[in-house]
């Protein structure tokens, strides 16, 4: 939820704004973790809902990000997606610190779809495996869902810039199982390491990333990082687009697992990704974080 792209400002400041809002967000998490796990995930959705996301801006993005996509379409509904998108980013926010709760229910789900069957046998043959999916419902309940099934699902994470936040934050990764690493060169190497033993990994690949490739998404250019492909070329792994849906009650998910992208070369990969996305989206757009920037042809 924290914005990482904040304006310039001196060391101190900086200091003093990261410590005072990591402070509101452990006083939210706390409260809510008090709360009924069912209350507890209507009580952040609102708050982030009608609260976090107007005063933080996210409410504007996300409008202005459906505008662009779909110009066409009646205000009423693209405030009624704007208005649940934000609901579900406090839904998966809070689930993802329920660090006992939102595992042991995900732990009775099965997962469907054709990619089951290919991540059966690629862990039976000892093939390595990447699991990639975008901000779409939660990930983490797929990831969930398949730990409890004895898997040992790696992560790769954004270190954010509020290092107050970041402390707990990947402590709250860390509690879904499976080891998590940083981005950057240290947990690039133990993120491949894992990769080569046969391990899976999971991968979000729907951000803005500077110097990456324009790709298509959602019938617009958007900036796309090739890694989860190049890395399924090189090291053979099995890419497998997956899915946490967000059932109408709120509560639960449908894990789904696409059918794995056929190996061609890395931007025909990626692409296929954007594409798998982009209809999951069109299907369903409140489940998706329109809140990121997620294109960003111009700043580059």
């Amino acid at each position: 939820m924290p914005d990482p792209n904040l304006p310039h400002q001196d060391p101190l400041t900086r200091r003093i704004g990261h410590y005072l809002s990591n402070a509101l967000i452990v006083g939210l998490i706390r409260f809510a973790l008090f709360i009924p796990y069912r209350a507890r995930l209507a009580f952040v959705g609102r708050f982030v809902q009608h609260i976090l996301g107007p005063l933080a801006g996210y409410s504007r993005r996300a409008r202005d990000n459906i505008q662009m996509i779909w110009p066409d379409l009646s205000r009423a509904r693209r405030d009624q997606i704007v208005s649940k998108c934000l609901n579900n980013v406090g839904r998966s926010f809070i689930e993802n610190y329920s660090a006992q709760d939102f595992p042991a229910r995900m732990a009775k789900n099965t997962p469907t779809g054709p990619g089951v069957a290919a991540l059966d046998d690629a862990v039976a043959k000892g093939q390595p495996v990447i699991l990639v999916t975008g901000h779409y419902g939660n990930y983490e309940a797929t990831r969930a869902c398949l730990v409890a099934r004895g898997l040992d699902i790696g992560g790769l994470y954004r270190d954010m810039k509020n290092p107050y936040f970041n402390a707990h934050y990947v402590k709250t990764m860390e509690a879904f199982g499976g080891p998590v690493f940083p981005q950057g060169r240290r947990g690039t190497a133990g993120f491949v390491r894992h990769l080569k033993q046969g391990g899976q990994l999971v991968l979000l690949f729907d951000q803005h990333v500077f110097g990456a490739p324009p790709l298509d998404f959602l019938g617009q250019p958007a900036n796309t990082a090739l890694s989860a492909a190049e890395l399924a070329l090189r090291y053979n792994a099995l890419l497998i687009p997956f899915y946490g849906i967000r059932q109408p009650d709120g509560v639960s998910f449908e894990a789904v697992l696409e059918a794995p992208v056929p190996h061609s070369d890395a931007v025909t990969m990626t692409q296929s990704l954007n594409d798998s996305l982009a209809a999951r989206i069109t299907a369903d757009p409140e489940q998706w974080f329109w809140v990121h920037r997620r294109w960003r042809i111009n700043d580059n």
